[in-house]
């Protein structure tokens, strides 16, 4: 079970970092930017990771699960880039729950 629900949580991660790169490129552009728009990516990428492993953490209670969880990998990589994209600090916030919805509903 467990494994299913990292597979699923980090597949989701990827999909939405997809969605991640197109919006902060069109915000801040895509020439230039290709580090800081992978670095976003793979911060999906971990943040389903993270979500994967929590398991039963907090039983039952995925939208705060995914709210903690999505709000500190998240701000790892807002405040390492100086605070430089808030709505995709915000963006991260929200994923964060539709990560651990998807891996608890479909794990």
């Amino acid at each position: 079970m467990v494994n299913q629900r990292i597979k699923k949580s980090v597949l989701t991660g990827a999909v939405l970092g997809v969605f991640c790169i197109i919006g902060v490129g069109y915000r801040q552009g895509y020439s230039g930017n290709g580090l800081y728009l992978f670095a976003m990516w793979f911060n999906r990428i971990i943040m389903g990771m993270m979500i994967g492993l929590a398991g039963n953490w907090l039983k039952g209670k995925f939208v705060t699960r995914g709210l903690i969880l999505g709000t500190l990998v998240t701000a790892a990589f807002f405040l390492s880039t100086g605070f430089r994209d808030v709505p995709g600090f915000l963006a991260g916030i929200a994923y964060g729950v539709i990560i651990d919805y998807i891996a608890t509903k479909y794990s």
